[in-house]
């Protein structure tokens, strides 16, 4: 498992370049229920579910901060 190292913490990344949401936000700067929040609205980054969990991919997760920024 990778981590990465953030301005806000560190963030845990599977080997795969998966993130669960906790972590993804943490890479994004937001909280978990905003996240849980823009998905229900159709907003936000692409994420998928696996095993009842939702996932964010790292490279989603790049290309959507680039083009909030």
């Amino acid at each position: 498992m990778e981590q990465m190292q953030l301005e806000r913490g560190t963030v845990m990344v599977l080997p795969d370049g998966r993130l669960d949401r906790k972590n993804a936000a943490k890479f994004l700067g937001y909280s978990p229920a905003t996240l849980a929040d823009w998905h229900r609205l159709g907003k936000g980054p692409r994420s998928r579910m696996v095993g009842g969990r939702r996932f964010y991919n790292i490279e989603d997760l790049r290309q959507f901060a680039g083009a909030a920024a």
